[in-house]
């Protein structure tokens, strides 16, 4: 029993450390594609997380590590626009050409959006990306990503709601811990509808 224990919170602590640890860590290279993961839209206008998204991914553009921006995820009930749309309409709005933004407005969590994602890489034949999201998330987004086919590395969010306060950080890391290893176990995304992280 005392074993079993060990290793259960070993894997735990493990996993914590190791979500901790990838959201410190940026990626940045040059690759075929930054690829931004939705969050929650109001009639096309971005969430302040989703916000916070988006402006690092154009300054990742703007410094020429990628010819294009993927913008992703898709609407909820009643929505107008999909996630994915607002993150185009945001970008084009700021000098990015259209040609340069490629939405995809499939998939209601992080496993689904990246399965689109790399469904669209392999129709444009291309395989390397740099995945935005808030730093908590970049783990568990940059796993499934590889388990998608996808070659992947994390430049995570510098800034917004979800990196502002240390109790917010800490729910996060526990959050995310908890989601990563029920990926782990299922193969399967959890269940998060109000927070683009699911």
């Amino acid at each position: 029993m005392v074993g079993a224990v060990l290793i259960v919170a070993l894997l735990v602590g493990g996993t914590a450390f190791r979500v901790w640890q990838i959201a410190r860590v940026d990626g940045d290279r040059h690759v075929d594609a930054v690829v931004v993961l939705g969050a929650a839209q109001y009639d096309g206008n971005p969430s302040p997380v989703f916000a916070a998204r988006l402006r690092h991914a154009l300054t990742l553009y703007q410094q020429g590590l990628a010819p294009r921006i993927i913008t992703v995820g898709g609407r909820r009930t009643g929505d107008v626009y999909t996630e994915a749309q607002a993150g185009e309409r945001y970008l084009v709005d700021r000098g990015v050409p259209p040609s340069a933004v490629v939405p995809v407005s499939e998939g209601s969590d992080t496993l689904a959006s990246m399965q689109a994602v790399a469904a669209v890489a392999a129709r444009d034949r291309w395989s390397t990306t740099l995945i935005v999201s808030d730093p908590w998330h970049s783990l568990r987004a940059r796993t499934m990503a590889q388990d998608s086919g996808l070659e992947a590395w994390t430049s995570p969010t510098r800034s917004g709601p979800v990196v502002q306060t240390r109790e917010t950080q800490a729910r996060y890391i526990v959050r995310e811990t908890a989601a990563l290893l029920y990926y782990r176990l299922t193969h399967a995304s959890v269940d998060t509808e109000t927070t683009g992280l699911g």
